[in-house]
């Protein structure tokens, strides 16, 4: 079985059973859903633009705490080069358990060595990526949305 499947990863049994997923396909709604819960600023009273925002996405990566929706990495790449990481979004109720960390991980997984993982972080998750090791990145540049 490849790694690259949609297959199911689980947790230790110390943790809380969440079943990860790649290209889940969450529906626009529970998307926006977790966007609301987990404190991320996403358009999330905009089902449209989520729903596009994942029709677009080269990977997404879920976990579900039974048939809920708590956790999603969402990015953006061309296999060979770059990967931007665009959303990486847990429950406010399930976060300090890894599940972000876990969706991280398995992001790498989808990709080769040969990949660059970006993100943007906002003020309040920039301490998180570092203990992982991502390196801090001081030469970006950005254009902001409009809306």
């Amino acid at each position: 079985m490849s790694t690259k499947d949609p297959t199911l990863w689980k947790n230790p049994p110390h943790m809380v059973r969440i079943s990860y997923h790649n290209n889940d396909q969450p529906t626009a709604q529970e998307v926006a859903e977790l966007f609301r819960r987990s404190g991320i600023r996403r358009p999330a009273d905009d089902p449209a633009r989520i729903g596009a925002m994942l029709e677009n996405a080269d990977i997404v990566l879920t976990a579900r705490h039974g048939p809920r929706l708590v956790g999603i990495a969402r990015g953006l790449t061309d296999h060979v080069y770059v990967c931007y990481l665009s959303d990486l979004a847990v429950d406010s109720e399930y976060q300090r358990q890894g599940i972000g960390k876990k969706l991280l991980d398995l992001l790498k997984v989808q990709l080769s060595e040969q990949v660059m993982i970006l993100l943007l972080a906002s003020p309040e998750a920039e301490n998180y990526y570092g203990p992982m090791g991502y390196t801090h990145a001081p030469n970006a540049w950005i254009i902001p949305r409009a809306r």
